[in-house]
């Protein structure tokens, strides 16, 4: 059985970040063969384009832990209608400078947790958007927009509403069947 390398960001900063639980929530539901890294990129300064020439050993170690990855999950919340700004700056310094994106050719999949009833689904379609423009290979369905009640996902990623835990689990295997398929017909180097 091939065994892919998963990295996940969590759109949130934030220590207790609902999105943090749903992210702990779907590596244990997610399929064996599915190795989950959370790559943090709380670190990364401001991008601009001064710093193409002399990356940051930070924003380095940041495009390697993509690169190193066979799929990205984006677990992200919805800030003013979109993505938060942290999450957009990572974005940009792992597709820069012009023709080292890191995310070409590398299948992702956007999923999100808000108290508010429609959930993310603003700041997904924004960053679907992004990760287009960076070449990735996006998994459309299912849509995942999920409403966080209190109590719904424990501090250790365990879903306590039988409904929602078997959606998160046919979100993860729908994902783990993407990637092997994107994979295979788009090989990416290491």
């Amino acid at each position: 059985m091939t065994r892919f390398k998963v990295g996940y960001l969590v759109g949130s900063l934030a220590r207790n970040s609902i999105n943090r639980k749903l992210a702990k929530a779907l590596v244990r539901l997610a399929p064996e063969r599915l190795d989950f890294t959370e790559i943090p990129f709380k670190d990364l300064p401001l991008y601009s384009y001064d710093y193409d020439d002399d990356y940051p050993e930070v924003a380095r170690q940041f495009k390697q832990a993509i690169e190193a990855s066979d799929a990205i999950l984006f677990v992200t919340p919805e800030y003013n209608r979109s993505i938060p700004g942290g999450l957009k700056n990572a974005i940009d310094w792992a597709s820069r400078p012009y023709g080292t994106n890191s995310f070409a050719h590398k299948p992702s999949a956007v999923i999100g947790t808000s108290p508010g009833s429609i959930g993310t689904a603003l700041a997904q379609e924004d960053l679907r958007a992004v990760l287009s423009y960076c070449n990735s290979p996006q998994m459309t369905a299912p849509e995942a927009y999920i409403k966080f009640t209190p109590g719904l996902i424990s501090d250790d990623g365990e879903v306590t509403v039988a409904s929602t835990e078997e959606f998160l689990r046919s979100f993860v295997q729908a994902f783990d069947t993407f990637v092997c398929r994107v994979l295979t017909v788009l090989p990416h180097k290491k």
